[in-house]
């Protein structure tokens, strides 16, 4: 178990310190860009719903639903 934990640490910790090395940004930077990238792809996902019900709702607007002959 501690071989596997030391394995992550070595690895998996400092991601973006690695990674802003490789393209020579400041780590600072790319971590404040992932952080808006998070939040403008949930932000996406939200306004992508909201269109969808919006439509819904036009479309209810529109097209009325009649009874059918069985509902009498």
């Amino acid at each position: 178990m501690d071989k596997i934990r030391t394995f992550f640490e070595a690895n998996g910790f400092e991601v973006i310190s690695r990674i802003s090395e490789k393209f020579g940004v400041r780590a600072s930077k790319l971590r404040l860009l992932f952080i808006y990238l998070s939040f403008i792809t949930l932000g996406g996902i939200f306004a992508i719903y909201l269109v969808g019900a919006f439509f819904l709702w036009v479309k209810d607007c529109f097209f009325i639903k009649r009874p059918s002959v069985f509902d009498l």
